[in-house]
């Protein structure tokens, strides 16, 4: 089919590959010139495993193409999916709707006959009816408008594996035709036994928010039992892993640590709770306020944890986060508790060094004033504690004990209750992970001077 994708962010561009790896004959959309040129080189605009080589591969068969005309893309396309993104609004809570809106109306007044505009972007529920009002109105005299809703449920790092094998597939439509089309566009990823819903519009809106909103609390459920703990002494990871067991809870998601954040969980418990007050169901989504708080203390408590073990004061102390993204394999540092963390500390006047695998440039472009360095050696340096905040594998296998001589203090907080706490231990460590009682502390400074600090730094620059 002639597929179109407008938007060719992290969610476009990924489905963009993704429909032309199927098979489909794929035209993507977007605004911004530089990206485009990158994309029909087949290089992808950010982190994602597997992408890069969909790309080459997609653009290399001649079935994905981009431009920035959507007049051109409404006069190709038989399916419209639309990818664009639906920001927190800047002065309130409430999705910020002015994108997706004008690629509706641009697209509609050069629809052709018997085309579908399929929305993916999270949207406040109601969207898709008013959609098709407005591109109807705008649309050529003859052309009855169709849309559909089919929501995205990407993880980012596994963003490639959700487009071509994903666990469900909604189709929010209002006429048999609209179901029919979406069947034919991911018939091969059906006939593969992939589960589907077709539903009305308004519940397939609602089930992207809903379920970010479920996810979002029981992250934040766990994080509110580590606050507990914390007080009483008890360990949360015991706690965690004893209540999955339960069929009826699972262990999936009741990691406690640093909390949430990306592009997705906050803004979109904060655009639904907004929205269910306009709806007049403002009580039903109240709990969403506490989700969200509990969420952001928890980024606070790793700065008054910093605090404590470095006697009260972060002023002069240097401090090494390990993490920059909002969660492995990825370098979206969007809402990161990582880069809130840093953030902070530096505004409390600690000297921080920031490490990340893939993250580190994104998060130079919005906080320059932080320091950077290439390897988890390099930034920990001097360092009189490292906060490990971002759950990639490199600091979950990291052997602590070639950071020894290298730090002037073997200290170190587990924002994501990741890190071996025995090895660590062993290798002379005091560890302290949120949400569990402290680990037998050593915090044997290293006999490390001054001078072999210099000489170390410059031979690892």
């Amino acid at each position: 089919m002639r597929i179109t994708v407008i938007g060719t962010g992290y969610l476009g561009a990924v489905h963009a590959a993704g429909m032309a790896a199927l098979g489909h004959d794929v035209l993507g959309v977007d605004s911004d010139p530089s990206k485009i040129a990158a994309l029909q080189q087949g290089h992808a605009p950010f982190f994602e495993p597997g992408l890069p080589e969909l790309l080459h591969e997609t653009v290399a068969s001649g079935r994905l193409r981009f431009t920035t005309s959507i007049a051109q893309a409404a006069a190709f396309g038989e399916v419209h999916f639309v990818c664009v993104g639906t920001p927190q609004k800047a002065d309130s809570d409430s999705a910020d709707m002015r994108f997706v809106d004008a690629v509706v109306a641009e697209l509609a007044r050069g629809l052709t006959p018997g085309s579908l505009i399929v929305g993916k972007s999270t949207v406040p529920v109601g969207t898709a009816r008013r959609l098709r009002e407005l591109a109807q109105e705008l649309a050529p005299t003859g052309v009855d408008v169709r849309v559909a809703w089919n929501p995205e449920f990407l993880r980012e790092g596994f963003a490639v594996e959700d487009t071509l094998s994903p666990d469900r597939l909604v189709f929010g439509v209002d006429d048999a035709d609209s179901e029919g089309i979406l069947r034919a566009v991911y018939s091969s990823i059906l006939d593969g036994g992939t589960p589907s819903f077709t539903t009305d519009l308004e519940t397939a809106e609602l089930v992207k928010v809903a379920a970010n909103s479920f996810l979002a609390m029981k992250i934040s459920f766990i994080n509110a039992m580590a606050e507990v703990c914390e007080t009483v002494g008890a360990d949360v990871t015991t706690l965690a892993d004893a209540i999955g067991q339960d069929a009826r809870i699972g262990r999936r998601f009741l990691n406690a640590g640093v909390g949430f954040g990306g592009g997705c969980l906050g803004k979109d418990i904060r655009a639904f709770r907004a929205r269910g007050e306009e709806l007049g169901v403002g009580k039903a989504l109240e709990f969403l306020g506490t989700v969200d708080a509990v969420n952001q203390r928890r980024r606070n408590r790793v700065l008054e944890l910093a605090a404590e073990l470095l006697g009260g004061d972060v002023r002069g102390r240097r401090i090494t986060i390990l993490g920059a993204a909002f969660k492995p394999n990825s370098d979206d540092v969007r809402d990161s508790p990582a880069l809130f963390v840093a953030r902070a500390l530096h505004d409390r006047g600690a000297l921080v060094t920031v490490h990340d695998p893939a993250a580190v440039e994104n998060a130079r472009r919005i906080a320059p004033h932080l320091s950077y360095a290439q390897s988890t050696v390099q930034a920990s340096i001097g360092a009189e504690l490292l906060v490990h905040l971002t759950e990639w594998d490199e600091y979950r296998e990291l052997d602590p004990s070639i950071l020894n001589d290298l730090v002037s203090a073997r200290l170190v907080i587990d924002g994501r209750n990741q890190l071996d706490v025995d090895a660590w231990n062993a290798a002379g460590w005091s560890v302290h992970a949120l949400g569990r009682a402290p680990a037998p502390a050593w915090n044997t400074p290293s006999s490390l001077d001054m001078a072999a600090l210099s000489a170390e730094k410059e031979a690892v620059a």
